[in-house]
C-alpha cells in the first residue's frame, strides 16, 4: 500500500507541474499582455507600455519569463499578481480556502443524497418511489451547473428566502457570520451537488442491481436473513467499487463545475480569481489558479485510489 500511495503522490506532483506550467505558457502566448489590455484603454503611448512592460517584466521573451518563475517557485515564491498588486501566494490560500469550502459542502450534500438513493433504487424491484428517483435523476444530470445554478438563483430572488449572490452580507445579520455565510451557501452549494447526486444516485442504483444478483446475496436471504440488512451490510460493501473508482474523476468535474457556479453567483473562490486574472492577462496569476487546481483533482485522486484500495485491494497489485 505504501508503494503505490508513493507512485500515485509522484503523479500528482508531475500534473501539477505539468498544468500549472503549461497554462502559464499558454496564457503568455495569447496576443497582448497586462499593460496593454490596461494601459492600451486609456491611450496610453508607446513608450508608456514599454515602461509598464518592463516594470512586470513583460518585455522577456516568454521562455525567459517561465525560466525565472520556475526558478522562484521551486523555492515556494510564486512572484506579484499584476492585477491585485498582491503576492500570488498571498491571494491563492484566501481564495482556496473558499472553493474548498464549496466543494467539500457540495460533495458531502451529493454523497449523502446520492448514495442512499441509488441503494434504495438499485435493491427494488419496480415501484413508484424507484421510478420517480430515476426520472429525477435524469432530468437533473441532463442540466449542466449553469443551468441549475441560474435556476436556482433565480428561485432565491424570486422567494427571498436566500441570498443569491457573494459569501457575506454587507450589513451583519441576525445569528451571527457563521449563519450568515451557510446562508450563502445554500444556493451555490445546491446547484453543484444537485447533478453530483442523481449522477451517484445512477451509478450507485446500478452497481447495487448486479450486486444484489451475486450468488452471496440470494444465499443469505434464502437463509433466513433480512433482505434489507444484507443488502445494506453485506451488499454494499460490493456496490461501493464503482462508485470509489470513479470518486476522483467525479470531483474533477466538481471543480469545473464550482467555478461555472462561482462566477454566476460571485462566490470569492478560485473559479472568480481565474476568470479575473484571464480577464486580465495576469499570467502568474492564472498559473497559480491552474496549479491549486490540478492539486485540488490530485489529492482527489489520490483519495478516490485509497478507497477503491480499500474496498478492492486487488487494485494495489
Amino acid at each position: 500500500m505504501t508503494r503505490y500511495i508513493v507512485r500515485r503522490l509522484a503523479f500528482a506532483l508531475f500534473l501539477v507541474v505539468a498544468v500549472s506550467s503549461a497554462s502559464l505558457l499558454l496564457a503568455g502566448a495569447v496576443p497582448g499582455d497586462f499593460a496593454s489590455g490596461t494601459l492600451g484603454l486609456e491611450g496610453a503611448r508607446r513608450d508608456r507600455l514599454e515602461q509598464a512592460r518592463e516594470r512586470y517584466g513583460l518585455d522577456k521573451p516568454l521562455a525567459v519569463q517561465y525560466r525565472d518563475w520556475v526558478a522562484h517557485a521551486v523555492r515556494l515564491d510564486f512572484g506579484n499578481s499584476l492585477l491585485y498588486d498582491r503576492p500570488v501566494g498571498d491571494l491563492i490560500p484566501e481564495r482556496a480556502v473558499n472553493t474548498a469550502v464549496l466543494a467539500l459542502t457540495a460533495l458531502t450534500l451529493a454523497t449523502l443524497v446520492g448514495l442512499p438513493l441509488g441503494i434504495v433504487v438499485g435493491s427494488r424491484h419496480g415501484g413508484l418511489m424507484p421510478s420517480a428517483i430515476r426520472a429525477a435523476s435524469v432530468v437533473l444530470l441532463s442540466m449542466p451547473p449553469l443551468l441549475t445554478s441560474l435556476f436556482l438563483v433565480f428561485v432565491a430572488a424570486r422567494t427571498g428566502w436566500l441570498p443569491i449572490s457573494g459569501m457575506r452580507s454587507a450589513v451583519a445579520p441576525p445569528g451571527g457570520p457563521l449563519l450568515d455565510v451557510l446562508r450563502h451557501l445554500v444556493v451555490p452549494a445546491a446547484a453543484i451537488a444537485l447533478p453530483l447526486a442523481a449522477m451517484f444516485e445512477r451509478l450507485q442504483s446500478q452497481a447495487m442491481r448486479e450486486v444484489v444478483r451475486q450468488p452471496f446475496v440470494l444465499a443469505a436471504v434464502a437463509r433466513g436473513a433480512s433482505r434489507s440488512r444484507v443488502v445494506w451490510r453485506d451488499a454494499l460493501k460490493a456496490a461501493l467499487r464503482p462508485i470509489a473508482a470513479v470518486y476522483g474523476l467525479v470531483v474533477g468535474t466538481l471543480l469545473s463545475g464550482s467555478f461555472v457556479v462561482e462566477v454566476i453567483t460571485a462566490w470569492p473562490g478560485l473559479g472568480r480569481l481565474m476568470l479575473e486574472a484571464l480577464s486580465a492577462r495576469d499570467v502568474y496569476l492564472v498559473a497559480a489558479c491552474a496549479g491549486m487546481g490540478s492539486i485540488f483533482l490530485a489529492i482527489a485522486t489520490l483519495f478516490s485510489d485509497v478507497a477503491l484500495a480499500f474496498v478492492d485491494p486487488r487494485v494495489t497489485e
